[in-house]
């Protein structure tokens, strides 16, 4: 028997943690209120991926690629963390409205917007009839005329 790991819903909001980060990280490089130094954080671990000095050598087949993830995750990690959490939590609630525009910042679900008429729905109600293609057509105003007449004398 073989045992799961993690369910897809775990998977999938993992990657959508990732790309959450990625855009606060974005949005936090380009917001005035973070200080310079904080910003050299990310582009800091940019350099060390593209640098051919490693913690663990490239030439490890997965090993080394983990390695250089590994350290873009932390250093987003980080600088998020170091910068002015009044910051943060006001662009992340952006991100997080903009990603589920039914859910608050802090994953609440919300209720769909009422309505602005009062006014019921319009409801047209009629009796409807399938016509093949192979029939030919009818001329349903002079039907209907002829069975209102026949109702009328009968």
């Amino acid at each position: 028997m073989t045992k799961r790991l993690s369910a897809p819903e775990d998977q999938a909001g993992f990657l959508s943690d990732i790309i959450k980060n990625l855009k606060l990280t974005w949005r936090l490089l380009r917001d005035s209120r973070v200080p310079i130094w904080q910003k050299l954080i990310p582009p800091a671990t940019l350099l060390y991926v593209i640098s051919p000095i490693d913690f663990v050598p490239d030439a490890i087949l997965g090993l080394g690629q983990l390695d250089d993830v590994s350290v873009v995750l932390l250093g987003i990690w980080g600088f998020i963390q170091l910068c002015p959490q009044d910051v943060v939590q006001e662009h992340l609630a952006e991100i997080m409205a903009q990603m589920n525009p039914w859910r608050t910042a802090g994953g609440e679900k919300i209720s769909a917007p009422e309505q602005e008429s009062e006014s019921p729905p319009q409801v047209i109600d009629v009796d409807y009839e399938v016509v093949e293609d192979d029939e030919p057509e009818r001329d349903y105003g002079a039907a209907d005329e002829r069975e209102s007449s026949s109702k009328a004398t009968g």
